[in-house]
């Protein structure tokens, strides 16, 4: 699955992943935002995977949030533009 989020005002955001078991496998998160450290990307991934597919975008949200190491810095997308790239490659 695929989806594409254009952030108003910042970044492109893109989300590939699988549904296996109503969960999300094998997600990947990429786009041209920022990210300090660059390795806590891997984590967002991590985070996000074994998520039920049927999750809203704030329990998405809070995943990704919950998954940044102390410290990091997104820029130009947010917690929320996973979300709402996740919900889109759900459709």
């Amino acid at each position: 699955m695929h989806g594409e989020y254009k952030v108003p005002g910042g970044k492109l955001v893109v989300a590939d992943l699988e549904v296996r078991d109503g969960r999300l496998t094998d997600v990947r998160i990429s786009g041209d935002f920022f990210l300090e450290p660059p390795e806590a990307l891997e984590a967002i991934n991590r985070g996000l995977n074994g998520m039920p597919a049927d999750s809203g975008e704030l329990e998405l949200a809070v995943a990704v949030q919950s998954a940044l190491p102390t410290g990091a810095e997104m820029f130009g997308f947010s917690a929320e533009a996973v979300a709402v790239v996740l919900r889109r490659a759900l459709a």
